[in-house]
């Protein structure tokens, strides 16, 4: 990942739509890849990963496509892909696919923003008539939070019907489901952190024009369990 360097809240030539709410938190603001993030919310952000937090993604590369051919051509571009729906593969780089239905993929960036993956697909894909795969922009239609810590089921409880327990919905597992009223996509990518440990952890995938009241909701169903929004550089403590 880049060096985070030191940013105004609105500077940048992206930034999230929850800037004011992050702002009004006490978020610090950092460059990265031209687009301005939360650098952290407090000094022990890295130890709130651990016990229940929510991080704002909604800045990093991903990307999506459809369409009846969309597998066989992932496949040529040197994606593994998961072999059925909802399910989630690592990729080499440490990107990662999720397959939402036979036709539909959604392909995420690694949390270092170092996966190449997001933007090569993108850049080698084509408009082609003999081709049934069609790219879908999910940097502009979805906004991505991740969920993390060891009160996240008992939080989820509260905003979703699924049962999230261990042996009911495994790591890399994929939910597309209603979440404090709202369609969204959840997947489940545990989290390893600096110290070797690791933290259950989601990404949750929602329409870009609701991301402010899920935020709302999610920090209100996180308050029970002391939970607080962190920000990117915990992930790399």
């Amino acid at each position: 990942m880049n060096e985070f360097l030191t940013a105004a809240p609105d500077s940048g030539l992206r930034r999230s739509q929850l800037y004011r709410a992050q702002q009004k938190a006490g978020a610090e603001f950092a460059s990265l890849n031209g687009a301005t993030v939360v650098k952290q919310f407090a000094a022990d952000d890295a130890q709130q990963l651990k016990s229940l937090a929510m991080v704002d993604l909604s800045m990093l590369p991903r990307s999506g496509f459809k369409g009846r051919q969309t597998p066989e051509w992932l496949t040529q571009q040197g994606v593994e892909i998961p072999a059925v729906p909802n399910q989630a593969t690592r990729q080499n780089d440490g990107s990662l696919v999720a397959r939402l239905s036979m036709q539909e993929h959604l392909i995420l960036s690694d949390l270092q923003v170092t996966a190449a993956l997001p933007q090569q697909l993108e850049n080698n894909w084509q408009m082609d008539a003999d081709n049934a795969c069609y790219s879908l922009p999910r940097n502009d239609s979805h906004s991505w939070l991740l969920l993390t810590g060891e009160h996240l089921r008992d939080m989820l409880a509260k905003v979703c019907g699924i049962d999230f327990a261990a042996d009911e919905f495994a790591n890399y597992q994929v939910a597309q489901t209603s979440i404090a009223r709202l369609n969204g996509i959840l997947i489940r990518d545990d989290l390893q952190l600096a110290d070797g440990s690791t933290v259950l952890a989601f990404h949750l995938l929602c329409d870009v024009s609701s991301v402010e009241f899920m935020w709302d909701c999610l920090q209100d169903a996180m308050d029970e369990f002391g939970g607080k929004p962190a920000g990117l550089a915990a992930l790399l403590a």
